[in-house]
């Protein structure tokens, strides 16, 4: 169910009421509309934990770039509150355009993750994100389970692959030297990664 509210007074306690509580970390700005995200699940969390875990090692502790478990990401530098985005990953390798500006990345990261929610609005940011000149996005859809692999083509992210439990296809990062798919598990579909220059495989 959507919400509109018209009361300013109304409107500025539900945001302080968010940001006293931390309930805000995901709200989002698009072009001054405040957007507050649905609340990630446990199942939600722990892919989010994981892909930090796997960008950590491959690229973050060999110091080849800086991995954020979600970041503020807008097209400006001041007045940024009125418009930006917190994918679920954000990788920036150490010759991106990304400015750190502190409170949030002006720019396009080299890689993000974002991870479907019901009631979210992940698809309706692809767009900007390619307008932002972020390099690749990975989605990961669990309804149906999916994971949509784009890549930025002169100012869009276009879908250069989509993996599922019956294609069985393989989708290789360009950004980081991994490739994935989509495995059937005991419990639920796995994400198999695999860093190509060692073979080393994590299930997500």
């Amino acid at each position: 169910m959507a919400m509109m509210i018209n009361d300013a007074s109304l409107e500025r306690d539900l945001i302080a009421s968010r940001e006293a509580t931390g309930a805000d970390r995901y709200d989002e700005a698009w072009e001054g509309m405040y957007m507050m995200s649905p609340l990630r699940n446990t199942e939600h969390q722990k892919f989010v934990s994981r892909f930090i875990y796997i960008f950590e090692e491959l690229v973050g502790w060999p110091g080849l770039g800086v991995v954020m478990p979600g970041v503020n990401l807008s097209d400006r530098r001041e007045g940024w509150k009125d418009n930006y985005r917190v994918p679920d990953v954000a990788v920036a390798l150490n010759d991106s355009d990304v400015i750190d500006c502190d409170t949030h990345w002006l720019g396009g990261p080299d890689l993000l993750v974002e991870v479907i929610s019901k009631g979210d609005q992940t698809r309706d940011k692809i767009q900007w994100y390619g307008q932002l000149r972020v390099k690749e996005l990975l989605v990961i859809d669990r309804y149906p389970w999916s994971i949509d692999l784009f890549r930025l083509q002169q100012d869009a992210l276009i879908k250069v692959g989509q993996a599922d439990v019956d294609n069985d296809l393989v989708l290789t990062c360009v950004t980081i030297s991994v490739n994935l798919r989509l495995r059937l598990g005991e419990k639920r579909p796995q994400i198999e990664v695999v860093a190509r220059e060692t073979d080393k495989t994590w299930m997500v």
